[in-house]
C-alpha cells in the first residue's frame, strides 16, 4: 500500500504550542504536576497524543518526567537562566539594531507596551508579564526569521518558568514597563543603535535581578533544576 500522510505530527505540534503558550502566559507553574487524564480531556485529544506532546516538551526542557510520579512542569536551573539571557542578548539586540524602521512588528511592539501599561494600572502583574513576553517576541519578529521566531518562543517559555518561581511579580515586572516604552520610542524615532543599546542594558539588569532573587528562592526552598 502507498504511504499515507499522517496528520498526527501536526496535531502533536499544535497541542505542544498550546501548552507552550499556557506556560508563557503563566497558566502553568514550575513544579506543577500535569494530570494526563484532565489535560487530555480539556484539550480533547487522546492520551497517546498527549504523551507525544509531553515527550516533545520534555526534550525542550519545559517538562520533566519523574518515574512512578508523573509529568511535571520544569524548574529551570541557574545555568539555564544564564544561557537564556545570553541567547536573548544575541538575538534581540541584533534584531533591533538591524530592523527595518517600518516593519509591521512595530505595531505589535506598541500594542504590547500599551497592554502592559493597562495591566500595571489595574495591578495585574501577571498580565504585565504576558505583555512583556509579547513585546520581546515582537522584537525578534523584526528579524524576519521563522526559525528564530520558533526558537525564541521556546526560550520565552523557559524564561516564564523562571519568573514563576519568584514571589513578587510586581517587583519583577514593574521597572520594565517604562524601559520597554523607552526602547519603543527610540525605535520609532529611528534610533536603532540606541534602542539596541538600551535593550542590552535592560537584559543585563533583568538577568541580575532574576538570578539574585532566584538564587535566594532556591536556597530557601531547597528546589533545584
Amino acid at each position: 500500500m502507498p504511504p499515507t500522510n499522517d496528520p498526527q505530527p501536526n496535531l502533536t505540534d499544535r497541542m505542544a504550542e498550546l501548552i507552550r503558550q499556557k506556560i508563557v502566559q503563566g497558566e502553568f507553574s514550575p513544579g506543577q504536576r500535569l494530570s494526563e487524564a484532565a489535560l487530555s480531556e480539556s484539550l480533547d485529544i487522546s492520551r497517546n497524543t498527549l504523551r507525544e506532546v509531553f515527550r516533545l516538551l520534555t526534550k525542550e526542557g519545559l517538562l520533566t518526567h519523574a518515574p512512578n510520579r508523573g509529568v511535571f512542569v520544569a524548574i529551570p536551573s541557574i545555568a539555564s537562566i544564564i544561557d537564556i539571557y545570553r541567547v536573548r542578548r544575541l538575538i534581540e539586540c541584533q534584531a533591533l539594531a538591524q530592523a527595518y524602521p517600518r516593519h509591521p512588528a512595530k505595531k505589535r511592539l506598541r500594542q504590547a507596551v500599551e497592554m502592559a501599561q493597562r495591566c500595571r494600572d489595574a495591578g495585574d502583574w501577571q498580565g504585565v508579564g504576558t505583555a512583556n513576553m509579547g513585546f520581546h517576541m515582537a522584537v525578534v519578529e523584526l528579524a524576519d526569521s521563522e526559525r528564530l521566531n520558533v526558537m525564541f518562543s521556546h526560550v520565552l517559555a523557559e524564561l516564564r518558568l523562571a519568573f514563576g518561581l519568584l514571589n513578587d511579580p510586581e517587583f519583577l515586572h514593574m521597572p520594565y514597563v517604562e524601559m520597554n516604552l523607552n526602547i519603543l520610542e527610540l525605535f520609532e524615532a529611528g534610533k536603532l543603535q540606541q534602542a539596541a543599546a538600551a535593550l542590552n542594558e535592560y537584559l543585563v539588569h533583568s538577568e541580575r535581578i532574576v538570578l539574585a532573587v532566584y538564587a535566594r528562592r532556591i536556597t530557601d526552598s531547597g528546589l533545584s533544576g
